[in-house]
């Protein structure tokens, strides 16, 4: 029988993840011609965030600023130490190349969220920076920048500003 810190632990990913997926499917049903459906897909997934806020919030999941920087740095640190090097592997193993190039530049993005969460953990004053995403592989770049992505090359003009 599980805890329930455990069954929190477990509901919160569960939330996560349909949250993510009713986006996607969100996205698809707009492209398909379905706006309303869209609606509905994007309502439900904010209804799985607010619940998977009040379960990570309950299983005491949200520390201080530090804390929190400090966590990020482990989890980004494992994903790209432990998690999907292997991950990579398999997929090169099997001959998916596609799946070796997604888990390719998740982990060389989390690289990169590691190193800013340092950063940010180091000077937590420095609070006026703006943050640029690759909305292809998730690279993230501190301040403007004009040149391609490192990871993926894409042009800096797709960038989303944070």
């Amino acid at each position: 029988m599980s805890t329930t810190q455990e069954n929190f632990a477990t509901a919160f990913a569960g939330e996560s993840q349909a949250n993510r997926k009713y986006l996607m499917f969100a996205e698809q049903a707009e492209k398909d011609g379905f706006a309303g459906v869209a609606k509905l897909f994007r309502a439900t997934a904010a209804a799985e965030t607010i619940h998977a806020f009040a379960e990570f919030r309950a299983k005491g999941g949200v520390g201080t600023t530090a804390d929190n920087l400090q966590a990020g740095i482990d989890g980004e640190t494992y994903e790209f130490s432990e998690m999907y090097p292997p991950m990579i592997e398999q997929a090169k193993a099997e001959g998916n190349t596609e799946a070796a190039r997604i888990f390719h530049y998740a982990n060389e993005a989390e690289k990169v969220h590691a190193k800013l969460y340092k950063e940010a953990l180091s000077d937590m004053s420095n609070t006026d920076a703006d943050y640029y995403l690759c909305p292809i592989c998730g690279f993230i770049h501190k301040g403007e920048t004009s040149s391609p992505c490192p990871i993926c090359g894409a042009k800096p003009s797709i960038f989303k500003k944070f």
